[in-house]
């Protein structure tokens, strides 16, 4: 069964980058290999409750059990040993990814007050990082069973070769970017 988007990907969004960058043959089109959605939790030391809502919170979100994230290292100004629970992450591939980035285009980033657009800029390598401060824009979270509101990273990870060829991917996917230059 494929997804709107993932059609869409097939159909129209890789004709218009052969189209744009002249690539010889549609397996040099670039594609989103996966979604990394990441919440840290540096107040989890005190509170380890904090560990398990945001576990229940991702898997809701994206439909895929989330995992706890361990400290690599002691850090005693911040009470941190190692192996320590201090945030969630779920990496989403393939239908489910389709899915939950549709979801986040056209129901969550347009809940954000006063939304003008996300930032353009890219890693260099291809990838881009949307930060969340809220992870009430999900619909899926009730907001009554919400505790500490959160926020997230959502990394978009590209086949692409240039920050150019995978900011032309995602504006093509339909993220919102503000006007501003691709840099």
């Amino acid at each position: 069964m494929d997804t709107t988007l993932k059609a869409q990907y097939k159909e129209q969004i890789t004709p218009s980058l052969v189209k744009e960058f002249g690539y010889k043959s549609v397996m040099q089109v670039p594609k989103l290999e996966k979604i990394v959605l990441n919440v840290g939790l540096g107040a989890a030391v005190a509170d380890k409750k904090l560990i398990d809502k945001a576990i229940d919170e991702l898997t809701l979100i994206t439909g895929q059990k989330a995992v706890a994230r361990l400290s690599k290292k002691d850090v005693s100004n911040f009470k941190l040993r190692k192996k320590m629970p201090i945030g969630a992450m779920v990496t989403l591939r393939g239908t489910k990814m389709y899915e939950f980035l549709e979801r986040l285009i056209r129901v969550a980033l347009p809940r954000i007050r006063d939304f003008k657009g996300i930032n353009s800029k890219l890693d260099g390598h291809g990838n881009y990082t949307l930060g969340i401060e809220e992870q009430i824009i999900f619909p899926e979270i009730n907001i009554d069973n919400v505790s500490k509101i959160t926020g997230m990273n959502i990394t978009f990870v590209t086949s692409a070769k240039t920050d150019e060829e995978a900011f032309a991917l995602l504006k093509e996917f339909g993220l919102p970017f503000k006007n501003l230059k691709k840099s």
